[in-house]
């Protein structure tokens, strides 16, 4: 099942996410990871968390792999080989540490189409975070992957990439932001907005 993307101005996209309970049934949780990937590459993204489908629980999804095959400018790099595209869900993440070199690239959001910002992130992380099969993991990440990573935990913590803004910033994406809240919006997949049900 394809969700519809929930767009910017849901209250659930800047409400902390709740911890997916341990008893929670394994058959639905694999379900919802699954609509969550086929959501994802329907709407050409790299990662999805669930707030933006409208599920306020702790578990988001990541493909790193086309994010490895070109640079800011559209340009094919090589990356080092540690930096693997990851494809995994993730449960009840919790960052551990963020650390490494700082480094901006422009950020996108299949909730905020159209909206591209430079985000300023580490370049290596340590996540702790549970598998499908609820098994736990502690694990370092880094380059393309880790950034990949980090937005979709902040989509967990409540936090949208266009929080990073500067204050002018912020003052000049208002009216866009509005009008995407408002559903006055381009987008090639389904979006859900705030008072107007599924579109």
């Amino acid at each position: 099942m394809i969700y519809p993307i929930v767009a910017f101005g849901d209250p659930v996209l800047k409400t902390p996410a709740k911890d997916i309970p341990a008893d929670f049934p394994a058959a639905e949780l694999k379900q919802i990871i699954a609509d969550m990937y086929d959501t994802m590459y329907h709407a050409h993204g790299v990662g999805l968390a669930a707030p933006q489908v409208g599920k306020s629980i702790r578990l988001f999804v990541i493909d790193s792999e086309p994010m490895l095959d070109e640079d800011e400018d559209g340009n094919p790099v090589v990356e080092e080989p540690t930096a693997a595209p990851v494809k995994r869900a993730f449960i009840n993440p919790r960052m551990v540490s963020e650390t490494g070199e700082e480094w901006g690239f422009e950020e996108g959001c299949l909730s905020i189409p159209g909206i591209r910002e430079k985000v300023v992130r580490h370049s290596t992380i340590v996540l702790r975070y549970e598998d499908e099969n609820r098994q736990q993991h502690e694990e370092t990440f880094s380059g393309m992957t880790a950034r990949v990573i980090q937005h979709e935990y902040d989509h967990l913590e409540g936090i949208l990439f266009t929080d990073y803004a500067s204050g002018l910033k912020k003052q000049l994406l208002k009216g866009k932001l509005a009008r995407i809240s408002k559903g006055d919006v381009s987008a090639d997949y389904r979006m859900r907005f705030v008072g107007q049900g599924r579109r």
